[in-house]
């Protein structure tokens, strides 16, 4: 492996902030007892940094502390709403989502149509118009139906970085006596999100989005109006009010917290969100300025609140994607979602926008984070332009994909 990588991958994974690491370790050597034993001090000490950091977040949030459960991450998040909501006192009914979903949504709804569930799969905007990648209210509406028992729309996707009107999504379930679900796993820490503001019934989210540890995320479930109510997923000790048992990840949470918090101020100061955008345009006009015309997977760039201002996905014509990053290895970008790198399938985000195979096969993702400098987005370019270069001379093109 190269000694120096420059990171592009952040909507895969963050690197963990230095400031959240030190606010970690005492938890490791120092208040290191289970949170549950609050029969003795150290218990007691490890139960209190809990609240407190679970106040933290619900703050960031706009929530209440009693609506935040800890979980491993928002894979178990997403299961525990959907499933949760779906398995409480119903043995069938009606769910609807999107085809550009995550995994985390997408395979839990076709376990539960093998149990008797029906599910809607709303189609997107194709790509090639401003608002790729967006769904259709009035498809949303005319899919709804009186036994319709859950909604679940990803707020940011992981992949192209459309951000979906989650309020107007709201205010139509809700209108039809629908709970609706938020997968906001790439939004939390990135863009404001305020669950009162949005009035959303369930919303995930992950730590290790926004420069916090691998591990730990959370489910904001709501108590207040149309208090939901959840079948629990994982049976045990019956902590966190029976919602979630196991014993809970106190570094992990407290590492959450504090990342959370420092995203916080920079979403109120909106400095790294410009200067995030900034560097991602810089790339994409660097790389299009050498290599000539690279189509945008999604919407457009310009297009101010409708795509993640750190995410680029684009083609490169003819090109295989993965011979580009095999020639460039000292550069970490990739094909698609992290989560289904094992699946040789085409990516069905990009395929649900009626992206040909062989231009899938040619695209890759690229993320700017906190980390990134201007220096490693032009050094990229020159990585991404040598490899691309290499491939034209020697002919590799998106045939020769595996």
């Amino acid at each position: 492996m190269p000694e120096t990588i420059i990171y592009l991958d952040n909507q895969a994974t963050t690197r963990v902030d230095p400031r959240v690491v030190q606010a970690m370790l005492p938890v490791f050597d120092r208040s290191y007892a289970n949170a549950g034993s609050v029969t003795h001090e150290l218990g007691l000490a490890a139960s209190d940094l809990v609240e407190e950091s679970a106040e933290s977040i619900a703050k960031c949030l706009n929530a209440r502390r009693s609506e935040i459960v800890f979980t491993s991450g928002a894979t178990e998040s997403n299961n525990l709403a959907i499933r949760g909501v779906c398995l409480r006192r119903h043995t069938s009914g009606h769910l609807v989502t999107v085809q550009t979903e995550h995994k985390a949504v997408l395979d839990p709804i076709a376990k539960l149509e093998k149990q008797g569930f029906e599910a809607t799969r709303l189609s997107v905007v194709p790509n090639g118009n401003d608002d790729a990648g967006l769904i259709r209210l009035d498809e949303l509406e005319d899919s709804l139906r009186s036994d319709t028992l859950l909604v679940s729309v990803m707020m940011a996707n992981n992949e192209i970085g459309i951000v979906q009107p989650i309020r107007e999504i709201v205010e139509l379930c809700h209108a039809h006596d629908v709970l609706l679900h938020v997968d906001a796993t790439q939004a939390v820490g990135h863009i404001p999100v305020d669950v009162q503001h949005l009035g959303v019934d369930l919303l995930s989210f992950s730590a290790h989005k926004f420069y916090g540890p691998k591990g730990i995320g959370g489910l904001y479930v709501r108590r207040t109006d149309r208090r939901v109510r959840l079948a629990s997923q994982i049976d045990g000790g019956g902590q966190q009010e029976n919602r979630r048992s196991g014993t809970l990840n106190v570094p992990g949470i407290v590492g959450m917290a504090a990342a959370l918090e420092l995203c916080q101020s920079e979403i109120d100061a909106q400095s790294e969100d410009q200067r995030r955008c900034q560097l991602r345009n810089r790339l994409y006009a660097g790389l299009q300025d050498k290599l000539g015309d690279l189509p945008l997977n999604g919407p457009a760039l310009e297009r101010s609140g409708l795509r993640l201002s750190n995410n680029l996905n684009c083609q490169f014509p003819n090109i295989d994607g993965h011979s580009i990053m095999s020639g460039a290895p000292e550069l970490a970008v990739s094909s698609g979602s992290a989560c289904t790198s094992a699946d040789p399938e085409p990516s069905h985000v990009l395929a649900a926008l009626g992206i040909t195979h062989d231009e899938i096969q040619s695209s890759l993702r690229m993320s700017v984070g906190r980390f990134t400098t201007e220096p490693e987005i032009d050094r990229a370019v020159e990585l991404l332009v040598r490899s691309v270069e290499s491939m034209r001379q020697f002919g590799t093109d998106s045939s020769s994909s595996v």
